[in-house]
């Protein structure tokens, strides 16, 4: 019995090991999407972002304070799996996230892996066209 213990314990030190290595060499891959920037009269995005499943990526998005704006996307951030948030140099490491609001001029910058394959949208709440949300696919 002891024996068995022993080697389940190796085998899950052994997969825990190698899952924080592959993290490790992931973490390093990174791809660096077009930015949303989010300014009065102008969309959110000209196209939409095509990613894949267990990559990472980094989106930035930018407001240039022109107007105050909530942006939504709870199936999107339900999907992924959020390394950390970074609002003026400040680095938050979330468990979930619902939405972000921006009351004045700044930047988001938000590191990630999708783990879901789906098409998702981030934009505004009462968005009625594509100007005011972009569309994310992930493959």
């Amino acid at each position: 019995m002891k024996k068995i213990a022993m080697l389940v314990m190796m085998v899950f030190i052994t997969a825990e090991f190698a899952s924080a290595k592959n993290l490790k060499g992931l973490l390093h891959s990174r791809t660096t999407l077009a930015p949303i920037n989010i300014s009065a009269g102008e969309p959110l995005a000209t196209e939409p972002y095509k990613l894949e499943a267990g990559k990472y990526y980094k989106l930035v998005l930018k407001s240039d304070g022109s107007r105050e704006v909530p942006i939504v996307g709870a199936e999107f951030f339900r999907n992924i799996w959020v390394n950390q948030v970074s609002i003026n140099d400040i680095e938050v490491r979330p468990l979930g996230i619902d939405s972000f609001e921006f009351d004045d001029e700044g930047e988001i910058e938000l590191t990630f892996i999708p783990i879901k394959p789906g098409t998702f949208t981030l934009g505004l709440p009462t968005a009625k066209s594509d100007r005011e949300r972009a569309i994310i696919i992930v493959e």
